[in-house]
């Protein structure tokens, strides 16, 4: 059996909360021109390229997103 306590790692004291600051980093990994859309982007189109070399040219550039 396990446990899930709810803590972070390193804890952290937020003094001057920055609500623009938070959604402009939420939405560069989230939205829809964001790394991770970006990224999924990448290794979708992988599966449709025929050379292996495309294949893995997507496969490096959409990891490295």
């Amino acid at each position: 059996m396990w446990t899930y306590e709810k803590f972070l790692e390193y804890p952290i004291k937020i003094k001057n909360p920055n609500p623009n600051m938070a959604k402009t980093i939420i939405t560069q990994y989230g939205g829809p021109d964001g790394e991770l859309a970006a990224s999924l982007r990448y290794l979708s189109q992988r599966f449709t390229m025929i050379t292996p070399q495309a294949i893995a040219t997507l496969n490096d550039i959409g990891t490295e997103e």
